[in-house]
This record gives structure tokens, C-alpha cells and sequence, in this order.
């Protein structure tokens, strides 16, 4: 397994996933095939999943049992599931799209949102506005990615079918703000719901002292 070239890989999806993608074409010129032979990016992924999502756990769960379930749901559904669904409908090679996309949504979702989640499950105009954000941005960018993948394919036509998704994300967002729906909380406590509804609880109680 190639890790510096995974890593390279992870970094230019951030920063110039078009550079990942050119390099996919250089892939199937001397391999000829789109999709990926060498397993490292997956197992990374994986591997750094598991350690966000434990680091959720240590934060808010309440039993290690239900730990295990959380890490084992986010890596097989999230990840795993969401991708293979994918590579049904199309092929191997759209496995390979959805893990690229996948990547920088895991940095702003699992990475930067962890570190935030206190502000974010907060109350008050602010966390919604942030938690909804960072959401729009995150499923945004997934769906830029796709584009960008499928878009090197010579034989594939219409792929700007793939950006239409964002239009409707960028709508729903401020729907959503209006509403008072906040992602973020809702997200948490599908997983963590006892120990965000303390959160909340001490915020109120520490709100009120205040007041």
C-alpha cells in the first residue's frame, strides 16, 4: 500500500482536487483502468473514521457498548454502505469518486465539526447559522468532487448533472435557518441523545444564573 501517495492524494482533494483527477487520467493511460488498485485510501479512511468517531464517543456517550455501535454504524453506513449503494448503480470506479468526495466532508463533518459541536448544539441564532454552514459546505463540496470525477470521463456526457444537487442544498439552507433547524443537534442526538440533552440542560440552567 502507497501511504505517502494517499496522503498526497487527501491533501489535494482539499486543496486541488483537480490535480487528483489529472492524475487519474494519467492512471488509466498506464494501468488502463479508471478505478484505484491499490487499496490505502480506503483503509486510511477507515482507520481515521474510527478515530473520529471515537473521539465523539469519548465526548458524549454514555456506555461502551453503545460506543461500539456508534463507530461500527458510522463506518459501515456512513462510509462503506453510501459508497458501495453507489458503486451499484455505476461501477468500481464510482466507489473511488464517492471516497475522494467522501474525504473532505469527513474533515469538515467529523474533524472540524467535532471541535466546534460545543458552539454548534448551542442555542441562539449563531450556532444554527454555523451548523447549517458547515453542513451546506461540507454536502456542497461532496458533490463538486463527484463532478470532478465523473467529469474526466471521456464517454460519460452531461455530467454537470452531477452540480445540480448543490442548488438544492443551497436552497434548503436558509429554509432550514428560518425554520430553527440546527443539524448539528439533531445529528448528536440520534447518537448521543441523553448526554447533548445535559448540555442543554446545564447551558439553560447556566443562561438562567446569568439572567
Amino acid at each position: 500500500m502507497d501511504i505517502e501517495y494517499t496522503f498526497w492524494q487527501m491533501l489535494h482533494l482539499c486543496s486541488s482536487p483537480k490535480v487528483v483527477y489529472q492524475h487519474t487520467k494519467y492512471h488509466k493511460q498506464t494501468k488502463n483502468q479508471w478505478a484505484r488498485d491499490d487499496p490505502a485510501f480506503i483503509v486510511v479512511s477507515i482507520l481515521l473514521l474510527v478515530v473520529s468517531t471515537l473521539a465523539y464517543c469519548a465526548t458524549y456517550d454514555h456506555s461502551t457498548r453503545h460506543a461500539v455501535f456508534v463507530v461500527f454504524s458510522v463506518t459501515c453506513f456512513h462510509f462503506l454502505l453510501t459508497g458501495v449503494v453507489v458503486a451499484t448503480f455505476f461501477w468500481l470506479y464510482a466507489f473511488d469518486v464517492h471516497c475522494n468526495s467522501f474525504f473532505p466532508l469527513f474533515i469538515v463533518l467529523y474533524v472540524i465539526h467535532f471541535f466546534l459541536s460545543p458552539l454548534l448544539v448551542a442555542h441562539g441564532f449563531i450556532p444554527l447559522l454555523l451548523s447549517n454552514v458547515i453542513l451546506m459546505v461540507a454536502v456542497s463540496y461532496y458533490h463538486y468532487l463527484n463532478f470532478l470525477g465523473y467529469d474526466v470521463l471521456p464517454f460519460l456526457e452531461k455530467t454537470t448533472l452531477f452540480l445540480y444537487p448543490i442548488g438544492f442544498v443551497i436552497i434548503l439552507t436558509p429554509i432550514f435557518i428560518l425554520s430553527g433547524f440546527n443539524p448539528s443537534r439533531y445529528v448528536l442526538n440520534i447518537y448521543f441523545g441523553q448526554r447533548i440533552f445535559s448540555i442543554y440542560t446545564q447551558q439553560d440552567d447556566t443562561s438562567r444564573v446569568r439572567d
